[in-house]
C-alpha cells in the first residue's frame, strides 16, 4: 500500500493552510466507511491500547455547516479514534516533557466522494517518530497491509 501524499488527498483533507502532505499520512480503504472504522477500533485495541474517545468529526461538521454560514459538504462521515499509550508517551515525554503537547495520539476514519480513507498527522524527528511508527503500524493493520 503505498502512502497518499498527492494534491488530491491533500485537497481532500486540508480546507486550506498547510498540505496534507506535510501535515497526515493517508490511506485508502477498500471497504464501507463502518467497516474501516470497526477495523481501526480493532488494530488499536489489538495493540493492548484502551480508546478515550471517539471524536464524531463529520457529525459535527454536519450540524453546524449552516450555523457557520457553509453548505460545504466535507465528509460524509468522519470519527477520530483518541487513545494513548502509557509506555511510549512516558517514554517520549522522558527524552523531552514538551511532547506532552503530541499526547493524546488519533487516527482519523473519513469518507468522501465515496472513497473511505484511515490516517493520522505526522510527528516531528525525534523521539516521536516511534509514535508515528506505532500509528502508521495500526493504520496499515487497519487498512489490511
Amino acid at each position: 500500500m503505498t502512502r497518499y501524499f498527492a494534491a488530491g488527498i491533500a485537497a481532500l483533507m486540508i480546507a486550506g493552510g498547510a498540505a496534507a502532505q506535510d501535515t497526515s499520512v493517508v490511506y485508502p480503504f477498500e471497504g464501507s466507511f463502518e467497516d474501516a472504522a470497526f477495523s481501526v477500533e480493532s488494530a488499536i485495541i489489538g495493540k493492548g491500547l484502551v480508546i478515550d474517545y471517539v471524536s464524531h468529526t463529520g457529525e459535527m461538521l454536519s450540524r453546524t455547516a449552516a450555523d457557520v454560514g457553509s453548505g460545504v459538504e466535507l465528509f460524509s462521515e468522519a470519527d477520530i479514534f483518541v487513545f494513548c499509550s502509557a509506555v511510549l508517551s512516558r517514554k517520549v515525554m522522558e527524552a523531552d516533557p514538551m511532547n506532552i503537547a503530541h499526547c493524546p495520539y488519533g487516527i482519523f476514519v473519513a469518507e468522501r466522494a465515496g472513497e473511505v480513507m484511515v490516517g493520522y498527522r505526522t510527528y516531528p524527528a525525534g523521539p516521536m517518530q516511534e509514535v508515528q511508527a506505532l500509528l502508521d503500524e495500526i493504520a496499515l493493520k487497519a487498512v489490511g497491509d
